[in-house]
């Protein structure tokens, strides 16, 4: 099995491709109190005194009284190892109710015709016993904690899951008499979470039981308790709870009631490692598995790279709305859309508008946050007119309307914002800050609280630069203006075209169309003027010092007397 990590609940997940069948399992059982010291400080009385023979060895160390204090024992995947209690439950076939109890019976009187179970305090409860769903919680809850080299409280998540129902396995019709109109929950009670936070995993699961009577009084069901719960499923996961030992102390259990006696558990894995020569064989067997497999898929996909045509920008790009914040009201939804510039397409059926689903907002520290994770997908062309142009592309624009909606299904508009498509492919994390119309006057402030509704913008571009506007400059003078929140963007972008990859074409004509295609032009003619004023300032400063002080002293002065 593959390495493990734990898990908050203590738990230890491993992952295997060969087939749980082969999983065993050594549990090593002994008491550390009581009878068990007793018998040590006798046996070292006895190894001092066996030259006198005074006491002999064999009299204290009997079989029945070994097997009181301490019990190994390999145990393999769902294997039935019955209990005292079991044992003696079996033996009345009356009891018997159902196929299994009557199959248990079979096998009980088999063991007693034969020498006997091979086990005396450790037994198993599998999948199909009806004791694995009815093991008392108190008994659980016990092992949890005992089960433990170092103290620790069970996490929130751990006590919450302790308490969920299980959901059944087989699939349900869905009823279609059941009303369909509240489908969103918004005030859920702590009962409503329980029955309907669950995990629903089908899973096998195996239990590994003790039996910590004192001699004697084996066959009580106070006195079962669990050592090792095991779980699989079908893709290889195989659960063990508590974890394998690996050279680490033995786990502490320390029974309930009045003589509270504790016992050592070691756990261990024995499975059959594998030889190299089959090793070897299961690992050429899955190459030739997986290169099978990329021949079909390549068959399905082809070899024919899709590619746009000569001249034309491809640009993908797959966004997440993340979150909103800071706005005055809850109950928040946004409404965007797209804006293509010149030399700029789309697909036919291509969607250039969307809205998110209304979040409530969650108190973050000292802001309220609407975590929507909404994902949507675009995708354009641009297509140069002429290729001796010089221009710089523009980019599209996501425009977008944050609008809060309250129990009366009335919207109010929090505020607007813009987004530029990234011109660098890859992944871009963008938080755009927002603002909306202000009209001063209380009137405005009493409607917009008691009845909704706000001044909206009859053009969303004016945000950025009205797709009408045709002057040079853009005077917003007088228009009032409030700034509300921030809208955060998860962008991964990808530009596709064949200047990228086409070899044959010359250097400085490949480098002409990648800026003009690829987008790099606004920020790269930035970043080279910034390069090129951080190197000439370095270079003045290198000068400066490697001239001498007094040199130094009289071309400030120079510069003095000619600035006066």
């Amino acid at each position: 099995m593959a390495d493990s990590w734990n898990t908050d609940t203590g738990e230890a997940v491993y992952r295997s491709r060969d087939a749980v069948k082969n999983l065993r399992i050594r549990v090593h059982l002994e008491r550390v109190t009581s009878t068990a010291a007793l018998s040590k400080h006798l046996q070292q009385q006895v190894l001092s005194q066996q030259d006198r023979g005074a006491i002999e060895l064999e009299t204290l160390t009997s079989q029945g009284h070994t097997a009181d204090n301490e019990e190994e024992l390999e145990v393999g995947w769902q294997e039935k190892l019955f209990s005292q209690y079991e044992m003696e439950l079996f033996q009345n076939e009356a009891t018997c109710q159902t196929p299994l109890d009557r199959q248990y019976h079979a096998e009980v009187k088999a063991l007693n015709k034969a020498k006997g179970r091979r086990n005396h305090r450790i037994f198993t409860y599998t999948d199909h016993d009806r004791y694995t769903s009815c093991l008392p919680l108190h008994q659980l809850q016990t092992s949890t904690d005992l089960l433990t080299t170092s103290k620790s409280s069970p996490t929130f998540l751990a006590e919450r899951m302790a308490s969920v129902r299980h959901r059944r396995q087989d699939r349900r019709t869905m009823d279609c008499s059941v009303p369909k109109s509240k489908i969103v929950n918004w005030e859920p009670t702590a009962e409503f979470v329980k029955s309907s936070h669950v995990v629903n995993n089908a899973m096998q699961t195996m239990h590994i039981m003790g039996d910590m009577a004192p001699p004697g009084r084996l066959g009580q069901k106070e006195n079962e308790y669990l050592l090792v719960t095991i779980k699989t499923d079908g893709s290889g996961t195989v659960i063990v709870k508590p974890d394998f030992n690996k050279d680490k102390e033995p786990y502490r259990i320390v029974t309930a009631g009045e003589k509270r006696e504790v016992w050592r558990l070691t756990l261990e894995n024995v499975c059959t490692t594998m030889q190299p020569e089959e090793k070897e064989r299961e690992q050429n067997m899955y190459k030739d598995l997986y290169v099978r497999h990329k021949e079909y898929l390549n068959s399905l996909v082809g070899q024919d790279f899709e590619m746009p045509p000569i001249g034309i920008l491809r640009y993908l790009m797959n966004g997440e709305i993340v979150s909103a914040k800071g706005f005055e009201y809850d109950n928040l939804y946004i409404h965007f859309f797209m804006e293509l510039p010149n030399n700029w397409s789309s697909l036919p059926l291509q969607s250039l508008s969307g809205v998110t689903q209304t979040c409530r907002a969650k108190t973050l520290g000292k802001e309220n946050v609407a975590f929507f994770s909404y994902p949507f997908s675009f995708e354009a062309f641009y297509m140069c007119e002429k290729e001796s142009e010089e221009s710089i592309p523009q980019w599209p624009v996501i425009y977008f309307k944050v609008l809060s909606l309250d129990s009366w299904q009335r919207f109010r508009t929090e505020g607007y914002g813009y987004l530029l498509f990234p011109a660098m492919p890859g992944k871009h994390t963008i938080t755009c800050h927002t603002w909306r119309p202000l009209q001063t006057g209380t009137v405005s402030a009493l409607r917009r609280f008691f009845i909704g509704g706000s001044p909206e913008l009859e053009d969303h571009s004016y945000v950025r630069i009205p797709g009408t506007f045709k002057g040079e400059r853009l005077s917003r003078f007088g228009f009032c203006t409030e700034t509300t929140g921030s809208v955060t963007f998860n962008l991964h972008c990808i530009q596709q075209a064949r200047a990228f990859v086409d070899a044959t074409m010359l250097k400085k004509r490949r480098q002409k169309v990648f800026d003009q295609l690829g987008g790099f032009s606004q920020q790269g003619a930035v970043c080279t003027i910034l390069e090129a004023f951080q190197r000439a300032r370095k270079k003045m400063q290198e000068a400066r010092e490697s001239l001498p002080r007094d040199l130094v002293h009289t071309t400030s002065q120079l510069q003095v007397e000619s600035s006066a």
